[in-house]
């Protein structure tokens, strides 16, 4: 089994924020691969699906951002899951909007969401998808996450996400190294 991290917020005040880009990317993957019926497991939505003969778990934490890591440790609890089978999948400031790239352990660069899921687990290796939300020029990032995208930024923002669906599918039929051989370009 391979479980698909999807960091966001939960509740309509927060569907479309940049924040909840990897409940975007989760959901669209969902859809794409015709998931399971949504199930509830203590602190997260979940689903199941198959794809390239693997068992998939997609996984929208139900805990507030800064403390997914009590969603993960309540999951592998349930799924004792090794880091090598998990992909979270997260917003980030530091890359250009349309842009993702896949990281293999290292800091939390301050994403408050990812520096819970590391502390939960202890460490900070496990490989994570980073969608790229931008920098705002002159506004404080707390608040700017928290925004919708605008509406010029939608198509861009979108065609992020099905790219984003498509690493994933490459990561589980090719593993890693392929997937980022292909998008960390």
């Amino acid at each position: 089994m391979f479980a698909v991290i999807g960091l966001g917020n939960p509740g309509r005040k927060y569907e479309g924020t940049r924040h909840n880009a990897g409940y975007r990317v989760t959901g669209a993957l969902a859809e794409e691969l015709s998931a399971g019926r949504p199930f509830r497991l203590s602190r997260s939505l979940c689903a199941t699906a198959t794809y390239a003969g693997n068992r998939l778990l997609l996984v929208q934490p139900l805990t507030y951002m800064n403390l997914s890591g009590r969603a993960l440790l309540e999951l592998l609890r349930k799924y004792p899951l090794s880091s090598k089978e998990l992909l979270l999948i997260h917003d980030e400031l530091d890359l250009p909007l349309g842009t993702i790239r896949f990281k293999l352990g290292g800091s939390s660069a301050g994403h408050q969401g990812v520096q819970s899921v590391i502390e939960s687990m202890g460490s900070p290796e496990f490989l994570r998808l980073r969608f790229g939300i931008g920098r705002p020029p002159m506004e404080e990032a707390a608040r700017y996450v928290l925004q919708p995208f605008l509406p010029t930024e939608l198509t861009q923002a979108e065609e992020a996400v099905q790219t984003a669906v498509e690493a994933v599918k490459l990561l589980i039929e090719g593993g890693p190294v392929a997937a980022m051989n292909r998008f960390n370009r």
